[in-house]
């Protein structure tokens, strides 16, 4: 720290083109729709997708999907490592938070769904999976 600020807390983002943003913006309002669907709008899951816990196979995926596209700009970024691992972090962080707060949302605002910790736990599986996989491909030295 100098000057009571962290050294990296730029303005990352205005490095980089808002046309590179625009998958992970439009897949956020996508993974909100889908998760604010009350719960008679969705299919009934018989006994074989039940067993193999396919609800939750989707919330990691939607999760895993939302972190890479958000993580994806910073890492094409010529910057620092250690600068990509504190905004990789951050971001990974931010939906993890993101993901139990959907989880209140549903409690309390979408008629016939509930809270469930385990999608909250697919949700974050989801999001270690995409920092895993990004920081392994984007965090190397060329």
């Amino acid at each position: 720290r100098s000057n009571g600020t962290f050294k990296y807390e730029k303005q990352i983002y205005f490095m980089i083109p808002i046309k590179k943003n625009i998958p992970g913006i439009a897949w956020f309002f996508f993974v909100l729709v889908l998760l604010c669907l009350p719960g008679s709008g969705l299919p009934n899951a018989d006994n074989f997708f039940d067993k193999i816990f396919f609800d939750k196979w989707v919330h990691a995926g939607l999760f895993c999907v939302l972190t890479f596209l958000w993580i994806r700009p910073i890492g094409l970024l010529k910057i620092e490592i250690s600068e990509k691992r504190y905004y990789f972090i951050r971001i990974a962080l931010a939906f993890i938070v993101w993901g139990i707060t959907t989880e209140f949302i549903q409690k309390y605002l979408v008629v016939t769904r509930s809270f469930d910790l385990l999608d909250w736990a697919a949700d974050t599986f989801g999001v270690l999976i995409a920092f895993l996989y990004c920081k392994k491909v984007y965090l190397v030295k060329k």
